[in-house]
């Protein structure tokens, strides 16, 4: 302890304090001050891995808020600046503060904390308000699931408002319906966004080559666009991970050229814009230019375009890294260039057209014009890769289509490729750059996109910081009156463009909506099916041992939806066929609402029925950023847990309260909640047919100590053991088939019109269409077993 406080007091001297401490912790030293060198030595890489991150997340997170520059004023004056120059600096005014309001305070500092265990984006956010109350549609869960390590939630007092909040949600299906629906809606907005980015961004750039070249068409320039975007989303499949070094230098060389060049623009032409840091200039604004004013919020909003984007792409990168890129370099360098254009406009009144591109001095142009087509291409790059990501997530939900996700990269996760979105990212966007032509109609259609998804996001920041956060209902009501502020105003601003170009991302979002929504419903109404036909166990127990077939050599891996009970495609199959494998493995492959479940916690193992049944039930778990990989890893992690768990059932044989506790000593609490008979059939004949009913499933993780313990469990266990491993090795060696349901859903006959439609014909078209399940697994095509079956739901 002595060292400490001479440490201690070293520490608190002047110039050569430092010195004194590396001197002290080179030298022999007890415990406590090997732990102050350490914590020392771990601050000072800290900080330099947060600078480094800082860096890095120029590229990634602020391409898209970077790229705003090049077309705000031209969306903000479509037909020049006509009246009072002032009006320019009422202009400033608007977007210093919805920069200051929306990007930095609401984002950076309040929204970007609401993350789920680092991942951002409108399904993080559902996600984790999935695990804080039960507003899950697809009832999947299991208790067992909430043991996880990155199942994280916190708790509150039943009488809270937290708790009050809670019920009130899950009180009625309604409300959790149009909890899901908002969720879907702001996410067709962010894929929309993936499609209007690349549009303007590119175009944008592009566009300056007119200010050269005035001559030159605007057919000639949105040819070039197009060119580029083709290019762009054709290298798509090989990933960022190759080229992904590059993106930050490219938009910190932008953000540095574009602040250098407002300060140039503010001392040559009007430093009197600074002016506009008064918020009295927004008021003098409106009053003179009346409506016209209030419609060219439209343009205004362009310049916190790529705001919810920084939200998406959190996963890459921790909040302070993301915090201290934008007060540092982002904020002040946007504020410096929208300063400098504004300067330059008050002298050049007709060209806010190209506003940007004639500010720049000649002697820099191409240098600059070169630097903005790549960050355009950057700030494209990083959209389209959040729409992958949000497509991820949707999917791994049950709220969109199953379509082939690719890993680009062996080192980052997050870094995927989703062929088929890709494809229609491109289509529709050529499709709305050659067909607009202009950065105008374009703007406006990206305003609405963006202004959607910022209400959305306020609105599940509501329930978060009521149920997540426990904040006091007076900083809620703060909050939310600050943001409802801001983004009802542009939204009511943006919603009279809706006929010149608005109306293209409400399209889009409508169609991706549709789909989304039909999709999951039907998801949840085939679940719900199969909840209901399950087979009993008393029934299975009465067809004996060899279940009233001949078992043949093998195992069996049957693929169902359902976490607890015998799926009814068993008995369709064995009713059917007059032969079952020897060992028959009920697999379930399930998403649940965290970022990810780690490899120890993976599996979930049980038997069901007794020994000489051979059946077993395994629930493979994953997160929203997981992905069922391509590898021989999954059948091989699966068999490995089988093993374990034969080994450490074999163990327990002998204790006699292993009907009540799991093989880690977790309380099933079969007895308490009364859910369960001893066969593992519901007792209950009212039960919730939304909630899954309590299994005894067995969490397999680390075999520590495992041999041990197994050698003083008797010898007889031990033998019995040994047998069945030997079984199962032979059955295994005799060959494993993938028994998967072909299943044909239609609506029942006494079903609504609106359900016929989107079950017989929507449903039905997206199942026709979309990836077989065999493919999602990855299944071997010689291996493969489909058992055909019809649901009337």
């Amino acid at each position: 302890m002595d060292s400490r406080v001479e440490i201690d007091e070293d520490t608190e001297n002047d110039k050569g304090s430092m010195w004194v401490l590396d001197q002290k912790l080179d030298q022999p030293m007890d415990e406590e001050a090997g732990r102050l060198k350490n914590m020392y030595r771990e601050k000072k890489f800290s900080a330099l891995l947060l600078l480094r991150l800082a860096f890095q997340s120029l590229g990634v997170v602020y391409g898209d808020l970077g790229t705003s520059p090049l077309y705000v004023f031209y969306n903000t004056f479509p037909s020049g600046v006509v009246d009072d120059p002032e009006d320019v600096v009422g202009a400033l005014s608007l977007i210093i503060y919805s920069l200051t309001l929306i990007p930095l305070l609401k984002y950076v500092f309040v929204v970007c904390r609401a993350n789920d265990n680092g991942q951002g984006g409108t399904f993080a956010l559902y996600s984790l308000l999935c695990r804080h109350a039960k507003i899950n549609t697809i009832p999947n869960q299991h208790r067992t699931d909430e043991e996880l390590t990155t199942y994280v939630r916190s708790t509150f007092h039943e009488r809270s408002f937290a708790a009050k909040t809670k019920r009130w949600l899950e009180r009625y299906a309604l409300r959790k319906n149009a909890l899901l629906i908002l969720v879907l809606v702001g996410t067709c907005m962010v894929i929309g966004d993936g499609i209007l980015t690349p549009a303007i961004s590119v175009l944008s750039a592009v566009g300056g080559i007119q200010v050269e070249h005035p001559h030159m068409s605007n057919e000639v320039v949105v040819i070039i666009a197009v060119i580029i975007l083709v290019g762009l989303f054709s290298m798509q499949h090989y990933g960022t991970d190759r080229v992904g070094w590059l993106f930050a230098p490219i938009v910190l060389l932008w953000f540095l050229l574009i602040g250098g060049i407002g300060i140039y623009n503010i001392r040559k032409y009007e430093s009197s814009v600074l002016k506009a840091f008064s918020p009295v200039h927004i008021f003098r604004y409106f009053k003179r230019r009346g409506k016209d004013g209030w419609t060219s919020l439209g343009g205004i909003l362009l310049s916190i375009t790529g705001t919810e984007a920084l939200f998406a792409d959190l996963s890459h990168f921790p909040v302070s890294a993301i915090q201290l890129a934008f007060t540092v370099v982002v904020f002040p360098c946007l504020l410096l260039a929208y300063a400098g254009q504004a300067a330059f406009i008050m002298n050049n009144k007709t060209n806010v057209v190209d506003a940007f591109y004639r500010s720049i001095p000649e002697s820099i142009y191409w240098p600059v014009f070169l630097v903005a087509t790549a960050a355009a291409i950057v700030a494209s790059q990083a959209t389209i890769s959040a729409t992958f990501s949000i497509i991820k997530q949707a999917l791994a939900l049950g709220c969109f289509p199953r379509v082939k996700v690719v890993h680009t990269s062996k080192k980052f996760l997050g870094q995927i490729y989703v062929p088929d979105i890709n494809w229609i990212l491109m289509i529709l966007c050529i499709a709305v750059t050659a067909g607009f032509k202009n950065q105008s109609q374009i703007g406006n259609a990206y305003g609405t996109a963006v202004v959607i998804v910022m209400l959305v996001t306020t609105l599940l920041m509501i329930l978060i910081m009521l149920l997540v956060w426990r904040c006091h209902w007076i900083l809620v009501l703060i909050f939310t009156s600050l943001s409802l502020l801001v983004e009802c105003t542009y939204l009511f601003a943006v919603l009279f463009k809706v006929d010149q170009g608005g109306w293209v991302p409400l399209v889009i979002a409508a169609a991706f909506l549709l789909v989304m929504y039909v999709w999951h419903y039907g998801t949840v109404k085939r679940y719900e099916f199969e909840m209901h036909s399950r087979v009993s166990m008393a029934w299975v127990l009465g067809l004996g041992p060899s279940l009233g077939l001949v078992r043949v050599p093998g195992i069996g891996l049957v693929y169902t939806e359902l976490a607890s009970g015998v799926p009814h495609i068993f008995s369709h199959f064995i009713t059917n066929l007059p032969a079952i494998h020897s060992v028959v493995i009920f697999v379930c492959v399930k998403y649940l609402p965290v970022y990810t479940v780690p490899e120890e916690e993976r599996f979930l193992v049980k038997r069901i029925g007794p020994k000489n049944f051979h059946m077993f039930r395994c629930v493979a778990r994953y997160g929203y950023k997981d992905l069922h990989k391509k590898d021989d890893e999954f059948e091989k992690k699966l068999f490995d847990s089988l093993f374990l768990f034969v080994r450490l059932e074999s163990m327990m044989e002998g204790c006699s309260d292993s009907d009540e506790y799991s093989l880690y000593g977790q309380l099933t609490q079969q007895s308490r909640d009364g859910l369960l008979d001893n066969n593992g059939n519901s007792i209950s004949s009212n039960m919730d047919p939304t909630i899954s009913s309590v299994d005894s499933i067995v969490p397999v993780k680390s075999p520590l100590n495992v041999n041990n313990t197994v050698s003083s469990s008797g010898q007889g266990s031990a033998q019995t053991e040994i047998d069945e491993l030997e079984f199962l090795n032979s059955c295994r060696d005799a060959g494993v088939v993938h028994i998967l349901g072909n299943t044909v859903v239609r609506a029942r006959r006494d079903s609504n019109f609106y359900r016929k439609i989107a079950i017989d014909y929507i449903y039905a078209f997206l199942r026709k269409i979309c990836r077989e399940n065999s493919v999602i697994f990855n299944v071997p095509h010689e291996c493969l077993l489909n058992v055909g079956q019809v649901f009337f739901v």
